[in-house]
């Protein structure tokens, strides 16, 4: 049975391998030798997906310009969970990225009924201020409220005239029954992934959302209305006759001064180097030694030239799921199966010392036996947050499996790490109230 991915539901996937193939998530294990330094979660193969990383990589390695963009729906508290995803936003903006931030306040006021009061009094004291305890810096950074950013709105009113009704019901599963405010923030979240490539930010430029798979619907939406807003297609053809490959540029209703401008800097860009052309109504071929980077700025700025997007289409990561404290998924309506990032430090020590583990039925057993640590959401809080050092994983990992430690112990020194993190990230979390005004950020009045 196919499986099926819906944002605004815990999704728990049973098998993520089923994910390259049902739905075109590429591995993320294809790309990780290209990436210097990469995250805990892409060593650890917690990031395990990816859509079009590649200029992600080639930006990170030759200190390209890039943009992450994520968003945080504001319904609840921020928990270890939304922490996975603010880790990231972090690392990016320590490669150089250009991080842009989204509260989903029309989503949340959209599917989940919160006021917007609500919406702006959780944004700020729960997610806003826990990225920035969490390492965000105000240079190179850019917050907004969905309700607040105009061009965001204006965006997402233009993206749907390239998407109907049936392909949304076809992607999540749309009714007659489904209220349109719940269609336009769909078309809001198009909007934030694609809105930093506008003129009035930095233009076409490589954007990142990383994001759980749950949330793909929204990321293959994105990228097709992208790449329907854009004048042109580039496209790498083969010849019937020859067999030989050659680039085309098809522009089925761009103004034809665009093509004729394409066609000409080609020529006089490339013309000298062997490459030619062949100029018709709707598309142009070209043929030759012309790269597929050199052709698509040569497209970009003809674009651009003459009003349109000219967006880059994004890229995307994946990354898996923790599982809940109390087994099973982790979810904000059961307080008990996750941690909030505003807790009490030792009031999360005992849930952890409660939490559900891989050990064995008795503590004889386990020292025969040791442990099944991947059964464990204990050691699931070390693999995804208490440790950057792969070594000590792999000891906690050996310790388990030989039954040289009990779980009564390994969880009091989770609980320890969890207390003394906590402690640490709520004093931060005080701090970076005091630090609201030196980050950019777009409030709804």
């Amino acid at each position: 049975m196919a499986q099926k991915l819906d944002p605004w539901k815990s999704s728990e996937i049973s098998d993520y391998s089923k994910l390259f193939d049902e739905f075109g998530i590429q591995p993320f294990a294809e790309v990780l030798d290209e990436i210097p330094n990469p995250h805990k979660y892409m060593r650890r193969g917690i990031i395990f997906g990816h859509r079009g990383y590649d200029m992600i990589a080639d930006a990170i390695k030759n200190q390209k310009q890039f943009v992450v963009l994520d968003g945080f729906m504001p319904t609840g508290k921020a928990h270890f969970g939304h922490k996975m995803v603010m880790d990231q936003i972090v690392w990016y903006q320590k490669q150089g990225g250009i991080a842009v931030i989204g509260i989903a306040d029309r989503e949340a006021h959209a599917v989940r009924d919160l006021t917007w009061e609500e919406c702006k009094r959780i944004g700020v004291e729960e997610y806003i201020t826990s990225l920035i305890a969490l390492g965000l810096q105000p240079e190179n950074a850019r917050i907004y409220f969905q309700s607040e950013c105009q061009p965001v709105k204006d965006l997402a009113f233009e993206l749907g005239t390239k998407v109907n009704f049936s392909e949304m019901a076809a992607i999540y599963g749309f009714s007659g029954e489904t209220h349109l405010a719940h269609m336009i923030a769909v078309l809001t979240q198009g909007a934030d992934i694609l809105h930093s490539q506008l003129p009035m930010y930095e233009g076409p430029i490589p954007v990142v959302v990383p994001v759980g798979a749950d949330q793909d619907p929204h990321i293959r939406l994105t990228r097709d209305i992208a790449s329907k807003m854009n004048m042109f297609l580039i496209e790498r053809r083969e010849d019937s006759k020859t067999g030989k490959s050659y680039w085309s540029v098809r522009g089925k209703n761009a103004p034809e001064d665009a093509l004729k401008e394409i066609d000409k800097n080609i020529r006089g860009g490339f013309g000298g180097a062997g490459v030619s052309t062949k100029l018709s109504k709707e598309h142009i071929d070209i043929f030759g030694d012309i790269s597929e980077a050199e052709l698509s700025e040569i497209v970009k700025n003809a674009e651009l030239a003459h009003g349109g997007y000219a967006f880059m289409i994004p890229a995307s990561t994946y990354h898996r799921f923790m599982s809940g404290l109390t087994g099973g998924k982790m979810s904000s309506s059961i307080p008990e199966s996750n941690i909030a990032l505003s807790e009490d430090p030792k009031s999360a020590a005992k849930k952890i010392m409660k939490a559900k583990t891989g050990g064995r039925e008795s503590a004889e057993e386990q020292r025969e036996l040791g442990g099944e640590f991947d059964k464990c959401s204990v050691y699931e809080l070390y693999l995804f947050h208490l440790t950057d050092d792969d070594d000590e994983l792999i000891q906690v990992q050996k310790e388990c499996t030989s039954g040289s430690i009990l779980c009564g112990e390994c969880k009091k020194k989770a609980a320890g790490k969890m207390e003394a993190f906590l402690t640490d990230l709520q004093q931060k979390r005080e701090e970076a109230f005091e630090k609201l005004p030196l980050f950019s950020i777009d409030y709804r009045k």
